[in-house]
């Protein structure tokens, strides 16, 4: 028997891909899906199901249609990606400057999902091809409902990693504002008001929350702190990430600074302002290596790091910053201690620490947290993890809304396919340097 006879035989054909459906049931872990052995047998040997139905049959010498050929691929390319979508790869665009000089607004992303293992789809019922919204509208039907599980993957989450996951304050939306922090609002504006003039409100479930990315600053079982802005973990001041980067207050001798030069220098000029009463530039986001040139400029004066002190300049400042309470003097700059909590560890509740973990205890492991704090002790169901953008001037993130659980997380960031820059015209909008470039792992 030829090769090509061995490898066009029925038999061979029904060997391999029950091979690998049998090695995907067991990655599931639900060994009723072996009953598509049936399913698999029948396509390649028996062929009594018409199970592709949508695709006709010709017959020898009939003519093909054109049409239900374009179907069938079609078809066949919609079954494949859904499946890869999830179980292998995701796409992902970055919307925001939080990650800036690490990752950029406009990068287009395959998001790994095998490095932290798959979520088994919680709610299954969506549409191909979208994640929570068509048309203005939810691509998706909780009729169906499944209960959170994740497929072994590689290994867990790592201090260091930059991590996409679902915004933990997305379970609730605004119809009329969906990229607000609905919980935010209302503590500044009252919920009464948010409503009226932005609702009505939208429940999502968890694996439809709008999906974030940032930088894994700390595991569960750290205690984390922020002084001066940089991260101290377990008592360790953490390295500073290529691409890390705080806001400066730029002193110039009066005059701007060339704006080719600040563009090579790596700056967003359209996210640059500058204040001639200064003068200079109120908020410059500079790196280690950024700052280091910026300082050797002769028309330059002075630098100065844009820290948050406590009391905050505005009086409603502890609203924003986690966990919402006058007794914590938390600043973005200044934060901490914070420990993240660990599954299987038991804490003892206080009046004093309810804040950190009342949302925790209560939204994401679905208890009674004013009974925990009766009882005084509660322990942890799952893994939590902090997160913030290396833009750390310019990033929403756990300083602002607290803990990630493990079972928001999606995966990290594998490859960047493409990278375009908004409010230009092809091809000066594509960052040609950034084409399919691998996002490599924080050492």
């Amino acid at each position: 028997m030829s090769l090509k006879e061995f490898t066009g035989n029925k038999w061979t054909k029904f060997t391999f891909w029950a091979l690998l459906y049998v090695l995907w049931v067991v990655w599931l872990g639900n060994f009723w899906w072996l009953f598509g052995l049936v399913v698999v047998f029948d396509i390649f040997i028996t062929r009594k199901v018409h199970w592709n139905f949508w695709k006709k049959r010709y017959k020898e010498g009939e003519k093909h249609s054109a049409a239900n050929d374009w179907l069938d691929a079609i078809v066949f390319a919609v079954i494949v990606v859904t499946f890869i979508n999830m179980f292998f790869f995701q796409a992902f665009k970055i919307p925001s400057s939080s990650m800036e000089s690490t990752l950029y607004t406009g990068d287009h992303l395959f998001v790994s999902k095998l490095t932290y293992g798959p979520r088994v789809p919680e709610t299954p019922l969506t549409i191909p091809f979208t994640h929570n919204v068509i048309f203005g509208k939810e691509s998706y039907s909780t009729l169906i409902q499944n209960d959170y599980r994740r497929l072994k993957g590689f290994r867990e989450v790592r201090r260091g990693d930059c991590v996409v996951f679902g915004f933990p304050n997305g379970d609730t939306v605004l119809r009329k504002a969906p990229a607000e922090d609905y919980y935010a609002l209302c503590r500044m504006m009252g919920r009464k008001q948010v409503i009226d003039n932005l609702g009505p409100v939208i429940v999502r479930p968890s694996d439809k929350k709008d999906h974030y990315v940032k930088r894994c600053v700390a595991v569960s079982g750290d205690t984390l702190e922020v002084r001066e802005g940089l991260v101290w973990v377990n008592g360790e001041k953490q390295k500073v990430y290529d691409g890390q980067q705080l806001s400066y207050r730029v002193t110039t001798s009066g005059g701007r600074i060339n704006s080719k030069v600040l563009s090579k220098l790596g700056l967003n000029l359209d996210e640059l302002y500058f204040d001639a009463s200064l003068p200079g530039y109120p908020a410059m986001p500079l790196t280690e290596e950024m700052l280091s040139q910026i300082e050797s400029y002769s028309n330059v004066v002075s630098v100065e790091a844009n820290l948050d002190w406590y009391p905050a300049d505005e009086p409603d400042g502890y609203l924003s910053i986690f966990p919402f309470s006058e007794n914590y003097h938390w600043t973005r700059d200044f934060f901490g201690p914070l420990w993240i909590p660990k599954k299987g560890a038991t804490v003892e509740l206080t009046e004093e620490n309810y804040p950190l973990y009342e949302r925790l205890i209560r939204d994401y492991e679905h208890h009674d947290p004013e009974k925990a704090l009766e009882e005084g002790t509660y322990t942890f169901a799952q893994d939590y993890y902090f997160m913030m953008g290396d833009n750390r001037h310019n990033s929403l993130d756990s300083r602002y809304w607290g803990f990630v659980p493990e079972d928001h997380i999606v995966g990290t960031p594998s490859l960047i396919w493409l990278s375009t820059v908004r409010g230009k015209h092809f091809p000066q909008n594509i960052r040609w340097r950034r084409f399919l470039k691998f996002v490599r792992p924080a050492k």
